[in-house]
């Protein structure tokens, strides 16, 4: 089995991990439930590269991604329910169907136009697939209703609770001072310090809980991603640690050997270091 740049062959090659009896164990053992945190493991690393401007990790970390829409497909396959070139199939029909102002003669629209068209589009895609559910026998999904519906469940938990409350928002329950959003963390912290206080574990988890949903209204009354915050502190938090690292390492110490005040100490010269230099 050689490398190729065709497709086809990457195809192959997962068929051939997913053979019984000459296949990869591992590969074999796996299921949709067991391959999906790596789907979206590897959606992040494409991320993480962009984000360092890594053109030839984003290569690698694409392929990695393209692997498990592969994995996937391929595991559709042998339960006879759809394969690779299918889900090709959708989503080029997809992409057609969406953009008729495009490959299509609905030429010259506004961006408001195409915003109109595009929930027309997909409401006629939602009634299509309730239409082919119903003539393959299969029962409709239970739908959700209601302001809160269809934010999706398996997105990161900071980024679902900014989507929650930017919905909730839409009819008016929201506050409308950011400052207001500030006092209920205070609120928040008082929580986590009675709960601290009763050594009750589940009751100090809700109101951590509690408090991260209310940063997250901060960050969306502010216009900011929460996400897109906690990376960056979770980034200077990884610089100023290194850096600590680095002062010790010059005094022929390891982190492990140094006392609490030596690397608060040496903290604070990070800091100072980055603000002098910034």
């Amino acid at each position: 089995m050689q490398p190729s740049s065709d497709i086809a062959r990457l195809i192959e090659i997962m068929a051939a991990l997913r053979t019984p009896g000459t296949g990869c164990p591992w590969d074999l053992e796996q299921d949709f439930a067991s391959i999906a945190p790596y789907t979206i493991e590897e959606a992040y690393e494409v991320t993480d590269a962009i984000a360092r401007g890594d053109r030839l990790d984003l290569k690698d970390e694409l392929g990695d991604l393209l692997l498990q829409v592969v994995f996937h497909a391929r595991m559709a396959e042998e339960e006879g329910a759809f394969a690779f070139p299918d889900v090709v199939e959708a989503i080029t029909a997809k992409l057609i169907r969406r953009h008729p102002h495009v490959f299509g003669e609905a030429r010259d629209l506004s961006p408001a136009q195409v915003k109109a068209l595009w929930h027309q589009i997909k409401a006629q895609e939602k009634a299509g697939k309730a239409a082919a559910r119903r003539a393959a026998g299969q029962s409709e999904p239970v739908e959700e209703t209601g302001v809160l519906a269809g934010v999706t469940q398996g997105l990161p938990a900071l980024t679902r609770a900014w989507k929650l409350q930017a919905r909730a928002s839409t009819v008016g329950f929201d506050w409308n001072d950011a400052r207001l959003v500030l006092d209920k963390i205070r609120e928040e912290t008082a929580e986590i310090d009675e709960a601290l206080a009763s050594g009750d574990k589940a009751a100090i988890m809700e109101e951590i809980g509690d408090l991260l949903f209310v940063v997250a209204n901060l960050a969306r009354h502010v216009d900011a991603d929460p996400e897109g915050c906690l990376q960056a502190a979770n980034a200077k938090f990884e610089r100023r640690f290194k850096g600590i690292e680095t002062l010790l390492e010059a005094e022929g110490k390891a982190a492990a050997d140094a006392s609490l005040d030596e690397m608060e100490a040496l903290w604070q010269a990070v800091k100072r270091s980055e603000k002098a230099g910034a």
